[in-house]
């Protein structure tokens, strides 16, 4: 127990930040984030994602018949949807919410239910659509580090955005996480990029940036509410979790893999694989009835387990019951409501930017043929330009609109398709080889 706690406690610190920062950006699209007056409901969102993050996690290191891996799997809210929801809150407020967490909820199930068929359909997502879907997530939310380290989106247009105190306090955060990155150890290196947002913390701290009211404000203790949101039925966002649910489902898989192979030199069984994605819809549907965020297996932790060695599924489950108590103390999540915007700005600066790095790593093992080009290509280039210039979607249908403007959407379903029937070689794939035997006819 002396060391399992330690090391139950350092899996949290891998993933805190990374837990908190998809409900912060849905709560500031939809104009309850920080900064607002009544900062309510973006503290209960930080608690659920605490909370629930914990729960999924014993679901999957515990296990619950079906449901769950029984390996040392971390959970934690999922950015892959971050594209998604965005479109479905801007600027409508707390009440949008109950068509999200309904979507949620509803794509959560089916989510569940695709792990009886997720290992017949692998073959049709080799690494380059999963690392072009993955980059996509990693551009998609570039734009948002970059506008809290300037200042935050209320401030946008305004003298205020981009002021040198704002890059200052984003600044401190990006080198402090890179310093302790390179040239730390252990927990200091692991835990890098919140020991950088506590960095960034205490120079605004010194800059009276700071208020507390929130903390003292908030109760000790707080009970979750089914249906916190409401509920509300919208097809397009519902179709677009289901979608979605399914490309997070890949994401999973490869990390059961890679914690199997990796670390226990073995193959994943098909239990495991199906337990694991079990797990994320479960816990995604069982988060969202409570108004939290979809989850998924965290990266990073798999990442740490293979830098210690330590492949016991207790660890992690000590570190989830310390997220679950985490999640009912609502003075936790005050506390977090008063980072200022451009702090936080520079901690999802580094996160995102690895995102896209871990795509890049993801694509290097491809054959970069001119047929895969293409593919890739022509995916990458139609999705982004539609995120980029969603006013091109004018014409179409709110549900047609929402989910090309998505990025992620279109880019991994048109990726899929072009894959799938497209021919194995083009024509410019052989001119090589004909160059080769014309010039030596000559």
């Amino acid at each position: 127990m002396a060391l399992a706690l330690p090391l139950g406690i350092q899996h949290v610190l891998a993933m805190f930040v990374s837990n908190l920062t998809p409900p912060i950006i849905v709560a500031g699209t939809a104009g309850f984030g920080f900064g607002s007056a009544d900062p309510s409901e973006l503290i209960y969102m930080i608690q659920m994602a605490m909370l629930f993050a914990g729960i999924a996690t014993l679901m999957q290191t515990v296990g619950f018949g079906p449901i769950g891996a029984r390996l040392p799997l971390v959970q934690g809210t999922s950015f892959a949807f971050i594209p998604l929801m965005i479109p479905i809150v801007a600027g409508r407020g707390v009440g949008a919410m109950a068509e999200l967490t309904t979507a949620a909820l509803i794509g959560g199930l089916v989510h569940g239910g695709l792990s009886v068929f997720v290992g017949r359909v692998r073959f049709a997502l080799p690494p380059m659509i999963t690392g072009l879907v993955v980059l996509m997530i990693g551009l998609s939310l570039m734009r948002i580090g970059v506008q809290y380290a300037a200042g935050g989106v209320p401030a946008v247009g305004t003298p205020a955005f981009g002021a040198a105190n704002s890059w200052l306090l984003a600044g401190v955060v990006v080198f402090a996480t890179l310093g302790l990155k390179f040239f730390a150890r252990g927990i200091w290196s692991t835990a890098s990029v919140l020991l950088g947002l506590l960095a960034g913390y205490l120079v605004a701290l010194m800059m009276g940036r700071i208020s507390f009211a929130a903390v003292g404000a908030a109760p000790l203790f707080m009970v979750p509410q089914p249906f916190h949101f409401g509920f509300a039925l919208s097809a397009s966002a519902i179709l677009g979790f289901v979608l979605t649910g399914f490309v997070s489902s890949i994401e999973s898989i490869g990390d059961v893999e890679a914690i199997c192979e990796g670390t226990a030199g073995r193959p994943a069984t098909d239990a495991e694989l199906k337990g694991a994605v079990a797990a994320d819809g479960a816990g995604t549907a069982l988060a969202a009835l409570f108004g939290a965020m979809p989850n998924t297996t965290f990266s990073q932790n798999v990442g740490l387990i293979a830098i210690t060695g330590m492949m016991s599924r207790h660890v992690v489950t000590l570190g989830a019951v310390f997220l679950v108590i985490c999640g009912l103390v609502p003075k936790i999540g005050a506390g977090i409501t008063t980072i200022p915007i451009e702090v936080l700005g520079g901690g999802v600066i580094v996160m995102f930017g690895m995102v896209a790095s871990a795509a890049l790593s993801m694509l290097a093992g491809v054959t970069w043929n001119q047929r895969n080009m293409l593919v890739f290509g022509v995916s990458l280039s139609l999705a982004l330009g539609l995120q980029l210039e969603p006013d091109a979607l004018a014409h179409l249908p709110e549900t047609a609109r929402m989910l090309l403007a998505s990025g992620v959407l279109p880019a991994a379903v048109l990726a899929i398709l072009l894959n799938l029937l497209l021919p194995e070689e083009t024509a410019g794939d052989e001119e090589p080889q004909a160059a080769v035997i014309a010039g030596d006819g000559a």
